[in-house]
């Protein structure tokens, strides 16, 4: 079990299926379970996916101050997020709306409020900093102190930045630098993609580099063990809902990679986890167990590989 410290956005997420991405302007007519509203965002959905797996999660946040703190458990989930340090103090809680449709593709739109004006209260934080082993961190405005804090306190930092924006690569420069776990995902990426992994690991050195490709599965960097490899997506569910995917990835991979060090390992387990977690609509649900993930990963890969087949070649 590792101890993580997670910060990062806490927003109210509506989750739309639609035929087909980018969606034109036009009314919506909706299906059966096709809308979805709930809690969301990407430090809270990996807090959750961290502390399925078994790990100590300290979740920070900020949310609204009339925000009813009771939505971050509801009663119908099997796992509970300890509230004590989200902190209610913006105006209002920011909102987000994702289209998706059956390809992963996706459209975003969010409202952050008054959320780069906010900042986190660092006496809270740097007690509970020295404790953890690892600091997964959002790019939001008011986690700037924290990538700092964890510098000083030689605590190992990822970051999930999401789409990457080259206007906005200067703005995220104190989570790249610093950063020795960074996901990315291509949805807006517009140069190759190993050249773009090239670029940010020679630029800021970082030791792992995880590139989600949507449902062409994802390419993995990693420094130490010389390795850039594609890995195909895998297959455990029918596709419901592909929101969530890429952070019950990325926290599945800190699991496993915090617990081995290995980050074929650990990749392998994400991709499985992640392909469960498309099985079930919203971003908090469907995680699929450690048994679960043994036994898929002994009917898919438990012939033993080539050094080539190792790395997803």
């Amino acid at each position: 079990m590792s101890k993580f410290l997670v910060a990062g956005v806490t927003q109210i997420e509506t989750i739309v299926r639609v035929d087909k991405i980018p969606v034109s302007y036009a009314p919506l007519s909706s299906v059966q379970d096709s809308i979805y509203t709930a809690m969301g965002g990407d430090a809270y959905n990996e807090s959750l996916a961290l502390k399925w797996l078994g790990d100590d999660v300290t979740f920070m946040s900020i949310v609204g101050r009339n925000q009813d703190l009771g939505l971050i458990n509801p009663p119908d989930r099997r796992i509970t997020l300890s509230t004590d340090y989200i902190i209610p103090q913006m105006q209002e809680t920011p909102t987000e709306v994702v289209l998706y449709d059956k390809q992963r593709k996706q459209q975003i739109f969010e409202d952050i409020k008054d959320l780069r004006e906010n900042v986190y209260d660092m006496n809270v934080v740097t007690p509970i900093a020295g404790a953890c082993d690892m600091m997964v961190l959002a790019n939001a405005n008011f986690c700037r102190p924290f990538a700092k804090t964890a510098a000083e306190l030689g605590k190992p930092i990822a970051v999930n930045i999401r789409s990457y924006n080259p206007e906005k690569e200067k703005y995220n420069t104190d989570f790249l630098e610093p950063a020795k776990v960074l996901y990315f995902s291509d949805d807006t990426l517009s140069e190759d993609p190993y050249d773009f992994i090239d670029r940010m690991a020679s630029t800021y050195g970082t030791e792992i580099i995880i590139l989600g490709q949507g449902s062409e599965g994802l390419i993995l960097f990693d420094k130490t063990k010389d390795i850039k490899a594609h890995y195909k997506t895998v297959k455990t569910n029918e596709v419901v809902n592909t929101i969530g995917a890429g952070n019950a990835l990325f926290a599945c991979f800190l699991h496993f990679y915090m617990e081995t060090g290995d980050s074929v390992n650990a990749i392998k387990n994400a991709l499985l986890f992640a392909s469960y977690k498309i099985g079930y609509m919203g971003t908090s649900n469907g995680f699929m167990t450690v048994d679960q993930l043994e036994q898929w990963r002994n009917l898919i890969w438990g012939i033993k590989k080539t050094p080539f087949e190792e790395q997803g070649v």
